[in-house]
């Protein structure tokens, strides 16, 4: 479109890249050298800086985890993408009469083989010509000047956009949280915005109808459920009256219904005029959807007996009454484009490629795989995926953020209160303000406020056993809430105004207070305690031990002291059994030889008396002159002096030898 750019990238890459890389990718820095970027007649945005913002991007390709491989192939891509736009084609005349066309300048196809790493024949083949199956007999045919521009762009739109999903593919697999933990996720959802252009087209179709399909839910979460559910709690309600753009979605998407009833989707007519053989142009699909839309009181056609006489209404255009206004669309190029279709032998070129990431962006290019199987259209498949998103976001808790336009010259400081009020009026916002101002602003049901906020009530606290609808009675009426600020609905609790929640939020962080400084006393008067506990268990377990090691120590003392006495006291006990054992000896000795001396003594004598009295005086004078006298007188007395100078002799022996 005029005033329009191509994808920023483009023009960074140009405009930021040094001499060097734009060597290498064969571009030069002049945005108004490629077919692509010139056309709308915008180059230059001055609010935009390119060169910044492709630093930015390089630098956040590092941070990614790209590799610097990855970085140079993606800018290959893109550099070939700028380099195919300035392919041009020329017509020819085949010699069987048919209609062909060939490259005057082979310059531009040169360097992309190179930045692709795929020969030049193969590729000026596949943007010539087509291979065509029929019963199972391969045909080449050579492609006319408009088929192979659509070849062309066909095949820069591919790359662009199999590049854009790899590097989402590539970015998430980069940020993914690795832990196998449950963990929380918050996304944010840009759309596309409203678009209605002098002249819209196929792509202003498509993404109207996403908005409407965003609208739709957000009419069902802001308004349509609000609205239902206050019914079906049994809450007193006057119905507020709002658009619902459902009967929009279904005139775009619905799908095929029975034979004996027409199809009024457009998308799937659209698809049906893409498959139908046959001569098939922009013009026999409008006809068509003037047929099965004739009666739609959202669409409007030249073609339509109800607009036959709309003036404002060109012969090749159709009107739908969006939710936001009516958009006037021309079929020019609906065909072509919901076909996107890219010939075989351009994908098997891509997969012949020895660029690394060319092979696993066109897997249908690979020979081995023969499905004959038709690729979906562009409107299928961007349906498929808006029903996708509508899923994932039914199966969230969106919040909405509503961006006004305030002027249409981009320009700060201009507030247009028209323009302000078409988009206030359209976009559902005077209805919401609507449901919000009589409605309620929150509501919860009985159990989860209970849960929350028991601790207000002292009747609730610390557990309620009742009904729930009665502890959540007994919490408002402990906190003084006027009757007319809230409703109790079937399972609900509905509070009107949002100062009041607010007010309930900070007294029950007051609370929550209170209740951490209670437990925090608990806790660390059972920290004392327990630590007093392992204290005195500590001090008796060493006070046992130290009694038990001092007993055992004096024991032990006690025993030594006791041995040391017992010792003495056995010595001396010895010692005088000893000397009494001696004595005792020594006398019975004694005794021995005093009896034995006695005894000698009374022999001799009673001898010497028997001798006298029988031998006579002269007899016993003889003997002592014979014997010797002192022999005979001094037997006592040498038995003493033996005893005197043999001490060590034992008495037993001398009394022997004796």
């Amino acid at each position: 479109m005029k005033g329009e750019r191509n994808f920023h990238v483009f023009y960074q890459l140009l405009r930021g890249a040094d001499k060097e890389l734009l060597d290498a990718l064969k571009l030069s820095s002049d945005p108004e050298s490629y077919v692509f970027l010139k056309q709308s007649g915008c180059v230059d945005v001055d609010t935009v800086d390119d060169d910044h913002s492709f630093s930015v991007i390089k630098n956040g390709m590092t941070v990614i985890g790209f590799k610097p491989e990855e970085v140079t192939m993606t800018f290959q891509l893109v550099a070939s993408i700028l380099k195919l736009g300035n392919v041009l084609f020329q017509p020819k005349s085949n010699k069987d009469g048919t209609d062909g066309c060939e490259l005057p300048n082979m310059s531009e196809i040169s360097d992309v083989c190179e930045m692709l790493g795929c020969s030049t024949e193969l590729m000026y083949e596949a943007l010539t010509t087509r291979t065509v199956e029929a019963k199972g007999d391969k045909v080449k045919r050579d492609l006319e000047v408009a088929e192979a521009i659509y070849a062309r762009d066909a095949l820069c739109k591919a790359i662009y956009s199999r590049l854009f999903s790899w590097l989402v593919s590539r970015i998430n697999d980069s940020i993914k949280v690795k832990s196998k933990q449950k963990t929380k996720a918050m996304g944010v959802l840009d759309i596309y915005g409203f678009e209605v252009f002098k002249i819209n087209g196929y792509e202003q179709f498509i993404i109207n109808y996403c908005n409407e399909k965003l609208q739709q839910i957000f009419i069902e979460r802001t308004l349509k459920e609000e609205q239902e559910e206050y019914v079906k709690e049994g809450i007193e309600w006057i119905h507020v009256e709002y658009f619902n753009n459902a009967v929009i979605c279904d005139l775009i998407e619905k799908r095929p219904g029975r034979k004996d009833k027409p199809n009024t989707g457009i998308l799937a007519m659209l698809d049906e005029e893409c498959m139908r053989p046959g001569n098939v142009t922009d013009m026999t699909f409008l006809e068509k959807m003037n047929v099965s839309c004739a009666t739609h009181l959202h669409y409007e056609s030249r073609g339509c007996r109800k607009n036959q006489s709309d003036k404002t209404l060109d012969i090749d255009v159709f009107r739908l009454k969006h939710f936001a206004g009516s958009v006037v669309y021309k079929v020019n190029g609906f065909i072509d484009k919901n076909n996107d279709l890219l010939f075989r032998d351009l994908s098997q070129a891509m997969f012949k490629c020895k660029h690394k990431l060319l092979p696993s962006f066109f897997p249908e290019g690979d020979p081995k795989l023969k499905s004959r199987k038709r690729p979906p259209t562009a409107g299928s498949q961007f349906k498929a995926s808006v029903t996708e998103l509508m899923d994932n976001l039914l199966s969230k808790s969106p919040n909405y953020i509503r961006c006004i336009k305030p002027n249409d010259f981009k320009k700060s400081g201009q507030l247009d209160l028209k323009l302000v009020e078409h988009q206030v009026r359209y976009l559902g916002l005077m209805e919401n303000v609507r449901v919000r101002r009589a409605g309620y602003a929150f509501r919860q049901i009985y159990e989860q406020f209970l849960f929350r906020y028991k601790m207000l009530a002292p009747e609730t606290w610390p557990s309620w056993h009742g009904a729930p609808k009665e502890g959540v009675r007994l919490i408002l009426v402990a906190q003084d809430v006027p009757v007319d600020e809230y409703a109790f609905g079937k399972t609900k609790i509905f509070i009107q105004n949002p100062k009041l929640l607010f007010d309930i939020e900070e007294r029950r962080r007051q609370k929550m207070h209170d209740l951490a400084t209670m437990v925090q006393k608990i806790y660390k008067g059972w920290k004392q305690r327990t630590y007093y506990r392992l204290m005195k268990k500590s001090q008796v377990i060493i006070s046992c031990r130290f009694r038990g090691f001092w007993a055992k120590k004096q024991y032990q003392r006690t025993k030594a002291a006791s041995l040391v006495l017992q010792c003495y006291v056995r010595g001396w006990k010895a010692r005088v059994l000893l000397r009494k054992l001696k004595r005792e000896k020594l006398e019975l000795w004694a005794v021995g030889v005093i009896h034995k001396y006695h005894n000698g003594w009374k022999v001799r004598k009673e001898y010497r008396r028997k001798f006298k009295s029988i031998a006579g005086p002269k007899i016993v004078k003889f003997l002592r002159v014979a014997l010797g006298v002192k022999w005979l007188d001094g037997y006592e007395t040498n038995l003493y002096n033996k005893k005197r100078f043999w001490p060590h002799i034992n008495n037993d022996i001398i009394r022997d030898r004796d």
